[in-house]
């Protein structure tokens, strides 16, 4: 079996070596070169042919963003984004996510002894990477004024709408998230992502949707026309208090190689909300909340998976249809209208 070439572009030799030694323990992986800017990595990308490159966001000469968005137009390949987890670094990384990158790694913090994770992380998502469908860029979208939901329905049915996404799943959730109506059920989401990063990311899709979008404090109410996103590096839960649903956000260990996991929220989800529960499983790599919910389907929730064709990678839709957990399946412009249809 052929292993994953990679390319490696950071302006850090200290990154360069530790991202070699964590991609190089891997047996299905091999680091085909490490580039210090873009202009050495042009050269390289052609003459070396990487099956994915991960690249720095903030380099000197020229900005991770800008040359990826050259490579996306002449060359395009599975791009992982390393960032840095500063305000900035998470900004500018969703630029690159919107840009084409399919994942996103947190920059080693080298003053800690966390790299038994990086490395789990980082080699994780260059195999996504490497089985993602690379697209053309389109515009950005803009938000779409879907029809609210009657009042009076909403406010009998107490419905929430639990949603987990992996590789390709942040521009998933936009278009899902922005034709979503104002007055939706609470809707809880789990994406793949590290921590700052979701924080910017909830900001950035409050300001496309008529929902109120935010990253999960822990206790927070899950209520109409709120979505909370769990934090990078915690998993978050449902919970319920009479007629109250909140959310309780907690560290723990990884959970089917991921924190937060999807499985955490659909466990809860399965347990506490019951047949009250839309679920729904985009795009990424792996089987993260399969099993979850198929127990959510058998405590009577109404389950939708992305279809293959518009999936940037078909693994955890995949799985959730293996396990019988699934009672639709369709394309990523559909989702939401399969939602509404269902709530109706």
């Amino acid at each position: 079996m052929a292993k994953i070439r990679v390319l490696i572009v950071d302006d850090s030799a200290i990154v360069r070596q530790v991202l070699t030694r964590a991609l190089s323990e891997a047996s299905d992986i091999e680091v085909v070169g490490a580039a210090p800017d873009p202009f050495v990595a042009r050269d390289m990308i052609v003459n070396l042919k990487p099956d994915v490159v991960t690249l720095d966001v903030e380099m000197p000469r020229m900005d991770g963003v800008t040359f990826l968005r050259k490579l996306m137009r002449h060359y395009p390949l599975p791009v992982v984004m390393v960032s840095s987890l500063t305000q900035k670094g998470a900004e500018t990384t969703l630029a690159a996510l919107e840009a084409g990158a399919v994942e996103v790694v947190a920059k080693p913090a080298l003053d800690k002894h966390n790299l038994s994770e990086i490395t789990v992380e980082v080699v994780d998502k260059v195999r996504a990477a490497s089985r993602a469908r690379v697209r053309a860029i389109v515009a950005p979208a803009t938000p779409v004024h879907t029809t609210a939901l009657p009042t009076s329905m909403v406010a009998t049915t107490n419905k929430i709408v639990a949603i987990g996404a992996s590789t390709g799943g942040t521009e998933a959730l936009k278009d899902v998230l922005t034709r979503m109506p104002g007055n939706s059920p609470g809707i809880a989401v789990v994406q793949h992502m590290p921590a700052t990063f979701t924080k910017a990311f909830a900001d950035r899709l409050n300001g496309l949707c008529s929902l109120t979008v935010k990253e999960a404090v822990n206790g927070d109410s899950l209520v109409n026309g709120v979505c909370l996103i769990a934090p990078g590096s915690s998993h978050m839960l449902v919970r319920r208090s009479g007629a109250r649903y909140y959310v309780e956000v907690k560290d723990g260990p990884l959970v089917c190689r991921h924190r937060p996991s999807v499985e955490v929220l659909f466990n809860s989800v399965a347990a506490n909300v019951g047949a009250n529960a839309v679920g729904v499983m985009l795009t990424g790599m792996g089987g993260d909340g399969a099993a979850a919910m198929r127990k959510m389907k058998d405590a009577g929730a109404y389950n939708i998976a992305q279809d293959e064709a518009t999936c940037v990678v078909f693994g955890m839709p995949k799985e959730a249809i293996k396990a019988g957990a699934v009672d639709t399946v369709a394309p990523l412009g559909r989702i939401p209208e399969t939602i509404l249809q269902h709530l109706r």
